[in-house]
């Protein structure tokens, strides 16, 4: 009997080392990861509502020229999940519209600042009027702290 018990114990401890281990190895793949391509959680989420979204605001999939997830390399208001969301309007091309959901109650915001692609390939963060700028757009900028 006591042997018995010997060999579970060893066996126990055996596998909370491995397990230990595999966690160890593991967690700088994940980070790498997530770093890389942004929380798959946020990344389901934005795919989900953004799009309902475009569509409620009386958008159709020939207004829009691309549209898809991003996840930006900057810290960003703290009301909103980190990822964004890119679309680009067919009579617009030359300007990405970022749109962004909040943790809150999960709605999506437009967010003031846009990209503009210049005639020189530099791109320029504004916060100007354009064609498709909402009423009532968020500052990704603010409210970081």
């Amino acid at each position: 009997m006591k042997q018995t018990g010997g060999i579970n114990i060893k066996k126990s401890i055996w596998i909370a080392i491995s397990v230990i281990l595999i966690l160890v190895i593991a967690t700088p793949f994940v980070v790498i990861y997530l770093l890389n391509n942004g929380n798959p959680y946020t990344k389901y989420m934005a795919n989900k509502n953004v799009p309902v979204y475009l569509e409620e605001q009386g958008y159709k999939e020939s207004d829009i020229e691309e549209l898809h997830f991003v996840e930006p390399k900057h810290v960003i208001n703290k009301d909103f999940y980190h990822g964004h969301y890119m679309v680009v309007f067919r009579d617009e091309p030359d300007v990405m519209y970022y749109y962004g959901l909040t943790k809150k109650d999960k709605q999506v915001k437009q967010f003031c600042e846009k990209d503009k692609l210049l005639p020189n390939g530099v791109i320029d963060i504004f916060e100007g009027e354009t064609k498709h700028s909402e009423e009532k757009c968020v500052n990704s900028l603010e409210n970081q702290n």
